[in-house]
Parts: C-alpha cells; sequence; structure tokens
C-alpha cells in the first residue's frame, strides 16, 4: 500500500496574543494522491489555520507550536515541511502544493492583467521560458480552467465571479502541483457558478491526477463531491470517515448537526431557532 501524500500528526497552532489562543488543537488526518478530503466545520473552527499552516503561510501572531507535517515526495522520500525555508520552501510550496485562496478579487493583483499574474508563476519560480512561452502557457491555462484565451489583457475587475475564481486554479495548476489546498473556493458564488466550479475540479483531476483539500463550511457540498471527510469543531478534528459513513452513521453529535441543518424542501426547516455548541445546542 502506498504511503500518504500529506501527514499531518498532532498539530497545534496558536495565536499567541496577550491570552494564547489555539486555534488547530491536536489535529492528525492524511491525504493520500488524487483524493479529495473535505474539512467541514463552522466559522472559526480553525480551518483556514489548519491550511495556512500546511502551507506555510501562516503569519505572527500564529504559530505551529506542536506536531508535524510531512510529505512523501515523488521518490517515495519523505518531507518534513516544517523544516522547509528559504529558496526550498518557496519552490515546495507551487511545484508540490499550491492553494486557491478564499477570495479571488483579493487574492489577484487588481493592476496587472490576468494574463501577466499567470505568467508571472513561470518568471518567479525560474522555469527557463521566454515571454513568448509564458504568453503561450498562459493562454493554455485558461482554456483548461474554460476561458477564452483573450481574456489574458483582461484584469480581474473586468471579470465575474466564478472567471476569477477560475483564473486562480489555473495560477494553482500552473506548475503541476500534486496537492491543491482550496479555501473555500465556492464562498459567494450563486448556485450555478458553484456546481461549475465544482464539475471543473473534478474534470481537472481527473486529467492531471492531483489531490485536493477541500475546506468549506458546507457539508452537503463535501458529502457529494469527497473520498473522505473530517469535521472540525473548535479547533479539534471531532470526526472523519467517508461521506457514507458520516451521512448514514455519524459518531459525534456536531456532524449530526450539521447534517439536520440542511434545509428542508418539504417541511419546517430542522433545527429552528437552535444553535450547537461544544457540549450540547442552545
Amino acid at each position: 500500500m502506498s504511503q500518504p501524500l500529506l501527514s499531518i500528526n498532532n498539530l497545534t497552532v496558536q495565536y499567541q496574543v496577550a491570552t494564547p489562543v489555539t486555534a488547530v488543537n491536536d489535529v492528525s488526518l492524511y491525504i493520500d494522491p488524487g483524493e479529495i478530503y473535505g474539512l467541514a466545520g463552522e466559522s472559526g473552527c480553525g480551518k483556514s489555520t489548519l491550511a495556512y499552516a500546511v502551507t506555510r503561510l501562516l503569519q505572527p501572531p500564529a504559530a505551529i507550536t506542536g506536531g508535524s507535517i510531512e510529505w512523501t515526495a515523488s521518490d517515495d522520500s519523505r518531507i518534513d515541511i516544517l523544516r522547509l525555508d528559504g529558496e526550498t520552501l518557496r519552490t515546495f510550496r507551487w511545484e508540490e502544493i499550491a492553494m486557491v485562496f478564499q477570495g479571488a478579487m483579493n487574492a489577484l493583483n487588481p493592476v496587472h492583467t490576468i494574463g501577466s499574474q499567470i505568467a508571472d508563476v513561470f518568471k518567479d519560480h525560474g522555469t527557463r521560458m521566454t515571454r513568448a512561452e509564458r504568453t503561450a502557457r498562459a493562454a493554455e491555462l485558461l482554456r483548461t480552467v474554460g476561458i477564452d484565451d483573450k481574456r489574458l489583457k483582461s484584469y480581474p475587475h473586468e471579470l465575474s465571479g466564478g472567471m476569477r475564481q477560475r483564473v486562480m486554479i489555473a495560477m494553482a495548476l500552473a506548475l503541476r502541483p500534486r496537492l491543491i489546498v482550496m479555501d473555500e473556493p465556492t464562498t459567494a458564488l450563486d448556485v450555478v457558478v458553484q456546481r461549475n466550479i465544482l464539475e471543473e475540479i473534478n474534470r481537472l483531476r481527473g486529467e492531471f491526477g492531483f489531490a485536493v483539500l477541500f475546506i468549506t463550511h458546507d457539508l452537503g457540498l463535501l458529502l457529494e463531491i469527497s473520498d473522505r471527510i473530517g469535521i472540525m469543531l473548535t479547533g479539534r478534528l471531532v470526526e472523519q470517515g467517508t461521506p457514507h459513513a458520516l451521512q448514514n452513521s455519524p459518531q459525534h453529535d456536531y456532524t449530526q448537526h450539521l447534517l439536520n441543518s440542511f434545509p428542508s424542501l418539504r417541511g419546517d426547516l430542522p433545527l429552528t431557532g437552535t444553535r450547537y455548541v461544544a457540549g450540547g445546542s442552545r
């Protein structure tokens, strides 16, 4: 049996302010090559902090205070991600792990064209390509995610929200990483555009074979697209399992509350007026 692509073991992340706040508390999970691992939980539960820890993008006062994050290289050697630094980390971050951030409008530079921003990925990461080759590759990536390459000269504000998110996916794919971390990639998109984005992600995964860490508060979405799902609550991973297992036999009461929160199409909303808190609901 092959080793997991990514192994997170007993990871703890604190925001070291006057009264330290533990945002990720002793979390362990793994992601296999090519699978979609969904991470669900309410806002503030630590999902995005975990994503930033995996990609080594945490900024002070956030700090990893315990645990390990390990990566299986193409030659099956093991890499300690927490020991990477400098140019080694910078190269690893794009060539092995890439990230699609929440809020594409804020992630894209408003004063540069889409084409120049995609081409910069190749320029900044030392690929030996001429300017014309970088432009041609950027056009190819846009077409890959379903955008007309005429949009290379467009600025972010000239694109719809769904198109901007596709641009972010194109940039993440640029160096063919083996894992893409997607932090709420469909937030604020209408349901039709969201569906198109999800279909595009699945199509691209089938074509390129990358794994996905898909982070969202929407458990219903994860039940549809994920191979396995983790449920986070107040910084802890309280349950993991396949979509079938979680939907049919949830082991934690918070998972049950999330499942019961889906709107009913035939009657009153379940759990109306009820809010879950650790240890119960109120």
